[in-house]
């Protein structure tokens, strides 16, 4: 019971001795605890059927929650202790946070049954007597979730902030918008969703795949579902950023409102929400309408979203029709830019100097480098480790998300039997080795790399076992290197990971994940004859 995933900094053991929940067991929980002490009681009391009733501290059989200053100055605001003595136990925080990711650890101790939402017959509930010290090694450690390309109910998205809690992951970029989908209600803008939220019809696989599901797909959140969706996050000391993708992959909003496309290049009016993978060449329109109407989309969503940093995307606008609109050339001129990539480049930092203006700061992929960025703006470094390096040396923060590590969209094995294989082979070890933090970078330039960040893209992942099969386990061993201070990727003890793992199995059993077996996919997992889009050889490395 002591094989914990994320591994902790330090754990010493007492012999072979235990304590024992049970139906006398309270809990005591001090100032600033409350959150972690609803959390315990909802979730470990549904598991173990026991009621957690309020105690005392220097009650004897009592798990106890506080807050302390030394943790916070020992650990920082995210550590914790957890002490396991006989007569119970003790969490302690250096902050709520801190606190919060103790009890997952106790709940981890507690075995895989603790993580059932109602207790099994004749179990009893030991915990090793052990201490237990640890603390993140980055602030930012993340999964990015596509709910463009196949929605994602909201009680799917609940579902995953339960397991990224689990594994002590503290942002979810939330991606809401794309060629394929718009999924969050703008109440200005209703046709945004009225429109833009649904397709006819879906390519199955690849984009090169003959496959059409010909049924509508579709989706959004209304506000009250993204309130809930933020509240039911910050219970769980997760962030959640929201990105509405500009200038680029915006075919959805256009199909809704075509003043917002490049008129005077094609008819907008009769494009629809698209319904294949790739990138298009429908892209907004470098006009003040536009602005404005993302203005009025922005204003709503910093309502919804009290998150410091608000994602623009910026990436894969292709520059074709600016170069065949007058429009476009003419704002080129009037501005003095620098071509296509400088129209760009003004376009992200207009959006730049509006979110500062209102005390948030802009983040973007890693190709609003190109033409000038914002002091305050930070990267996800994405294509590769270049765009980080030179976001970092240039003194703007960066989130780390090489595709070739951790895009858990591409295939884990070079089987033939892995459903819709996209990308290189990316396994269980292969992101277990990965290292946010590139030799490249100086002692003072590292300290600009906020963290790391796993990216799920779901264009061919129909639902949420196809979600859970590309994300699990590997997600788990992202989540080591977010949180752990490991040693160098070649040092790093994969073996004792792998034996760590066969008791995760058991957890992300009774969670009811599907993830992918060790010994390769179950028949109902595979898609045989969907065609992916698999790259052979390892990726480059840069």
């Amino acid at each position: 019971m002591t094989e914990l995933i994320p591994v902790p900094g330090q754990v010493t053991t007492c012999g072979a001795h235990f304590y024992e929940l049970g139906p006398a067991t309270r809990m005591s929980a001090g100032e600033g605890t409350e959150r972690t002490e609803r959390w315990l009681r909802a979730t470990l009391g549904a598991a173990c059927g026991l009621p957690l009733a309020p105690g005392r501290a220097d009650e004897d059989d009592v798990i106890r929650l506080s807050i302390h200053p030394m943790v916070t100055k020992d650990l920082g605001e995210e550590g914790y202790r957890v002490d396991v003595l006989p007569q119970g136990v003790h969490v302690v925080g250096g902050g709520p946070a801190g606190l919060f990711w103790g009890a997952q650890t106790l709940r981890q101790l507690l075995g895989p049954d603790a993580f059932r939402r109602a207790p099994l017959p004749g179990r009893r509930w030991k915990v090793p007597l052990l201490h237990v010290q640890d603390s993140p090694r980055f602030g930012w450690r993340g999964l990015m979730l596509d709910v463009a390309r196949h929605f994602m109910p909201k009680d799917g998205v609940l579902r995953y902030l339960d397991l990224m809690a689990a594994h002590k992951l503290n942002v979810l970029h939330f991606h809401l918008t794309d060629d394929q989908g718009w999924r969050v209600e703008i109440r200005k803008y209703p046709r945004l969703t009225e429109v833009g939220s649904w397709r006819a019809r879906t390519k199955f696989g690849h984009r090169a795949s003959p496959l059409w599901e010909e049924k509508p797909h579709g989706g959004y959140y209304t506000q009250d579902d993204i309130r809930e969706i933020v509240a039911y996050a910050a219970e769980r000391h997760i962030t959640v950023v929201p990105e509405i993708d500009v200038p680029g992959h915006s075919q959805a909003a256009i199909a809704a409102y075509p003043e917002l496309g490049n008129t005077d290049v094609i008819d907008t009016a009769s494009l629809t929400v698209w319904d294949t993978w790739g990138i298009t060449a429908n892209v907004l329109a470098p006009t003040d309408n536009t602005l404005r109407f993302y203005e009025g989309v922005f204003e709503e969503l910093l309502e919804l979203f009290p998150s410091e940093f608000i994602h623009v995307g910026g990436d894969e606008c292709l520059k074709d029709q600016w170069r065949r609109s007058p429009a476009a050339q003419a704002r080129i001129a009037e501005l003095g830019l620098a071509g296509e990539d400088g129209l760009q480049a003004w376009f992200i930092g207009h959006f730049d100097t509006w979110l500062s203006a209102r005390g948030r700061r802009l983040i973007g992929w890693d190709e609003i480098l190109e033409g000038g960025l914002a002091k305050g703006a930070a990267v996800s470094s994405w294509r590769g480790y270049e765009g980080g390096i030179a976001a970092a040396r240039a003194g703007h923060d960066v989130v780390m998300c090489p595709e070739q590590y951790v895009y858990l969209d591409h295939r884990q094995d070079a089987g033939e039997d892995e459903p819709v294989p996209i990308g290189y082979v990316r396994t269980l070890e292969d992101v277990y080795r990965f290292e946010p933090v590139p030799d490249a970078l100086t002692e003072r330039e590292a300290r600009h790399v906020l963290g790391t960040q796993a990216n799920v893209w779901t264009e061919v992942m129909e639902d949420s076992a196809r979600v859970d099969y590309q994300a699990f386990p590997r997600l788990a061993a992202f989540a080591e290197v977010a949180w752990s201070r490991l040693p160098a990727p070649d040092e790093r003890d994969f073996a004792d990971f792998e034996r760590r793992m066969t008791a995760h199995y058991a957890r992300l059993d009774a969670l009811g994940v599907a993830y992918r077996p060790p010994t390769g996919p179950r028949p109902w997992q595979r898609r045989p004859g969907v065609l992916g889009r698999p790259l052979d050889g390892p990726p480059p490395d840069k």
